[in-house]
């Protein structure tokens, strides 16, 4: 630099340039001795701080007589500082420690080399002006390349948990591995959750994963064009919980599988909670998969229990809507009332005997009789898979 020798700035840049090993060496310490995180030497080997310092240290003088315009260095400092998984805040921190002990060295080379004051308050207004500029394209570079990682992880951990959903596992990886990329436990029991979309690319569960954390329930989640799922790992005594959390996020119908003790059963259990999701009457409920057997059965299969409907109740289609339904909802009635025509005309406010006789006509028209048990089951079965498929269509 004694070539721009020029002024009182250039000479105070020369004679610190002389002492630059001596310095660099000193501002590294002052971190180390400042900074917990670097005195550790873990994550940011010693060399590789008195690297950064050399070059930080190299830009900070030259920007003081106007050679230093691209803070290059900075940008790489935040590069590597967070491939290396530093703390913003730590690197920060060093940042301001660094200058700081930069500025005192200013300070002590002037009065050595008694300068005047205006000189040491330009270089003052210099150094402060380029510490600014110097730590904002670290920031800038350190926050790119974590959004970077971010993006990558989140894709990964997305593929995996399809992988985990669809029941099978990347080539090589096992289903621990899984789990401790997902943050699950290794063993369950866990539950999978189905939830309708109210749109494409729309969450039905905003916030999903961080409310469930919050409550001490590990999960992870893939959105799909038609549903959001997830595995949510629920200990003993726990499942309410993700009911009622569920119940007060959802924004459509949403499924849950029955419990399950191994992450490989996690392929089943997503057919399991999608029933489930096809089973749920309304738009705004949690339906669990155990809840009722018969429902279930009526849901898992759409296209065979159309064919069944049809061979089950087809001798009540040529019957006008209103006395169909009727006639159903007495069946229905019937079938939650203990088999009962009093208490089922109590239900309905009808006699008993206006009861039995639409019982009959069902009998008649269906062919089969209510003192049969394989019949009646037939009946109910249909029954169920008749309102669930008017409720999905509706």
């Amino acid at each position: 630099m004694s070539a721009r020798a020029a002024g009182p700035l250039d000479e105070l840049v020369d004679r610190m340039t002389a002492r630059a090993d001596e310095l660099v060496e000193a501002m590294a310490s002052s971190i180390e001795t400042e900074v917990e995180f670097y005195r550790t030497g873990g994550l940011v080997p010693p060399e590789a701080l008195r690297a950064s310092c050399g070059a930080n240290f190299r830009y900070m003088l030259e920007s003081l007589v106007g050679v230093g315009s691209d803070p290059v260095s900075a940008r790489e400092t935040g590069r590597q500082r967070a491939e290396q998984g530093a703390p913003l805040a730590d690197v920060m921190a060093a940042y301001r420690v660094g200058t700081r002990y930069l500025w005192d060295a200013v300070l002590a080379e002037a009065s050595a080399a008694g300068l005047a004051d205006p000189v040491v308050v330009e270089a003052s207004s210099r150094l402060w002006q380029v510490q600014s500029t110097y730590t904002d394209a670290m920031t800038d570079a350190y926050r790119d390349v974590q959004s970077r990682r971010l993006l990558a992880q989140d894709q990964e951990r997305s593929a995996l948990v399809e992988a985990l959903l669809e029941g099978r596992m990347p080539a090589g990886a096992t289903v621990w591995e899984a789990a401790e990329l997902l943050r699950l436990p290794h063993t369950g029991p866990f539950v999978v959750v189905a939830a309708a979309v109210p749109e494409v690319g729309r969450q039905a569960l905003p916030a999903v994963e961080e409310r469930l954390r919050a409550a001490g329930l590990a999960s992870a989640w893939r959105l799909l064009p038609e549903q959001q799922i997830g595995v949510v790992s629920v200990p003993s005594g726990r499942l309410g919980v993700l009911v009622d959390l569920l119940g007060r996020s959802a924004t459509g119908r949403v499924g849950v599988s029955p419990p399950y003790d191994e992450l490989d059963g996690t392929g089943q259990a997503v057919r399991f909670a999608r029933v489930a999701l096809a089973g749920a009457t309304t738009e705004s409920c949690v339906t669990l998969f155990d809840e009722s057997p018969l429902t279930m059965a009526a849901v898992a299969a759409p296209d065979v229990m159309q064919y069944f409907v049809h061979r089950v109740l087809g001798g009540l289609d040529d019957l006008a809507p209103d006395d169909r339904e009727v006639l159903l909802g007495t069946l229905a009635a019937w079938s939650t009332h203990n088999g009962s025509a009093t208490e089922t005309g109590e239900y309905l406010y009808c006699h008993p005997n206006t009861v039995r006789h639409r019982l009959r006509r069902i009998e008649e028209r269906t062919g089969r009789s209510l003192n049969d048990p394989r019949a009646v089951a037939e009946l109910l079965l249909a029954l169920e898979a008749s309102l669930r498929h008017r409720s999905s269509s509706s």
